[in-house]
């Protein structure tokens, strides 16, 4: 298992308020995500609602991993070709943009996870379909999480319903274990081959958050050292749970009254304690 952790009763019940938390960040700034408000306004007002209304600590706020600058907002906002890491600013957002909004709180040491797809307005028929194959995406690949299943279960079945629908899988960035620390083992690629890599245990906690592009899948930074794009300035989508193995499957905690339901293929899959 390297250095995966298998979380105690204990660290799950802290994932489970954690992601919870993280989730109702979503739910409260969905209002706002609206034409002619800058990316900047939504990370305040997720700002303002993590510190004063939850009690919680933006885990992105000055996270500076090896070789990077520390990231200066609380949230990140990807908007249109932008596929992760996209720094809040003074963009006016503007209809048929759509956005993926990033959350992760810190509460009580416990790290939660999560991100969803915004629509400003009405988005193109493209935009649309893109984010509904990448939300059966991770949805796809969550309902491979159970103990003695592996990995690359997770990543072969995104990759196929992505691919099958003209799409392609970011590969530089994946998924990751998350508890007390923010990225820890293991890396949840999206991408693979049933029966490889790690085999699942119950008490293992990582993210499945897919980054699925409408062209080709190569990437490129841009100057602030954080916002990664898409090369050839196609759309970008991406979703984003936190999901416990438990004894019989998995359970997502990165649940909230407002969180969008699993697609109609996934209803009948066991999303909730035992």
């Amino acid at each position: 298992m390297g250095n995966i952790t298998i979380k105690t009763a204990e660290d799950i019940e802290g994932m489970r308020v954690a992601g919870r938390l993280a989730a109702e960040v979503l739910d409260y700034i969905a209002p706002f995500v609206k034409p002619g408000v800058t990316t900047g306004e939504i990370d305040r007002l997720c700002h303002e609602y993590m510190t004063n209304v939850q009690d919680t600590i933006p885990a992105p706020l000055n996270y500076c991993p090896p070789g990077y600058t520390p990231y200066p907002k609380a949230i990140c906002t990807s908007l249109n070709d932008v596929i992760c890491h996209g720094i809040p600013g003074d963009k006016v957002m503007k209809n048929g943009d759509v956005l993926n909004i990033d959350i992760t709180v810190i509460k009580n040491g416990y790290h939660g996870d999560t991100s969803r797809m915004f629509y400003l307005g009405e988005p193109s028929i493209l935009a649309r379909r893109l984010t509904d194959i990448t939300y059966e995406c991770m949805w796809l690949g969550i309902s491979k999480i159970k103990p003695g299943a592996h990995l690359g279960d997770i990543g072969h079945v995104i990759q196929q319903h992505a691919e099958k629908a003209g799409y392609s899988v970011v590969r530089e960035f994946c998924g990751h274990g998350i508890g007390k620390v923010f990225h820890e083992e293991p890396q949840v690629l999206h991408y693979g081959r049933p029966g490889t890599l790690e085999k699942l245990q119950a008490g293992m906690i990582f993210t499945v958050e897919p980054m699925i592009n409408a062209g080709r899948r190569e990437i490129r930074e841009m100057g602030d050292g954080w916002t990664i794009k898409t090369k050839d300035r196609s759309l970008s989508a991406q979703w984003e749970h936190t999901v416990l193995v438990t004894e019989t499957g998995f359970e997502v905690l990165t649940v909230s009254p407002g969180m969008p339901a699993p697609p109609a293929f996934i209803q009948n899959l066991a999303t909730a304690p035992a």
